[in-house]
């Protein structure tokens, strides 16, 4: 059976009050998506470790700066450390059988996901769960880039949120105010 192990670092003290029982909604919410979202066959019967970093608009500033040439803080960043779009069963030989699998980052901006919260009247519980799950499915290889890609991976999403008791997070918004 898969296993997925949410780290979460709380690197910006302005997280810690930004709702109730932050940790356990952010593991079940990753957790859900890593769950849901389509794998190789090859991650059958291994364990992954995911990584969640709640920090500040100036440390995603930088992040988005050095790795995608953006010098704007956003939302989420996901680095993933499995290249599944070129992916062989081979790829998970360089791990030994029993040691959990590094599948990657997902970085969150306090500020910028408070002000969206305001500007789109959510509450910060939905809009950070729902960017937690975006962001897992960004690790697992899905994208937006083509139209066809951004539906496929925004139902998947609501499919996910509504299995969790959350809210359908496009339903005033487009795909594209999802700024990374």
């Amino acid at each position: 059976m898969i296993k997925l192990s949410v780290h979460l670092d709380t690197a910006s003290a302005r997280w810690k009050k930004a709702f109730p029982q932050m940790k356990r909604k952010i593991e079940q919410a990753a957790a859900c998506a890593f769950l849901n979202a389509k794998k190789p066959a090859a991650f059958k019967a291994r364990s992954f470790d995911l990584n969640v970093l709640l920090t500040d608009d100036a440390n995603v500033k930088a992040l988005n700066k050095s790795y995608r040439g953006k010098n704007k803080p956003t939302n989420v960043l996901s680095f993933p450390q499995i290249n599944l779009h070129s992916f062989h069963r081979s790829s998970l030989d360089i791990f030994p059988p029993r040691s959990a699998i590094p599948l990657g980052d997902i970085v969150l901006a306090y500020q910028t996901i408070h002000g969206e919260c305001r500007q789109q009247a959510k509450t910060m519980e939905n809009h950070v769960i729902h960017l937690i799950v975006h962001g897992t499915l960004h690790l697992l290889g899905y994208d937006h880039e083509r139209l066809k890609d951004a539906h496929a991976m925004e139902k998947l999403e609501c499919d996910i949120l509504e299995s969790l008791g959350y809210p359908d997070p496009y339903h005033d918004i487009s795909i594209k105010k999802i700024r990374h």
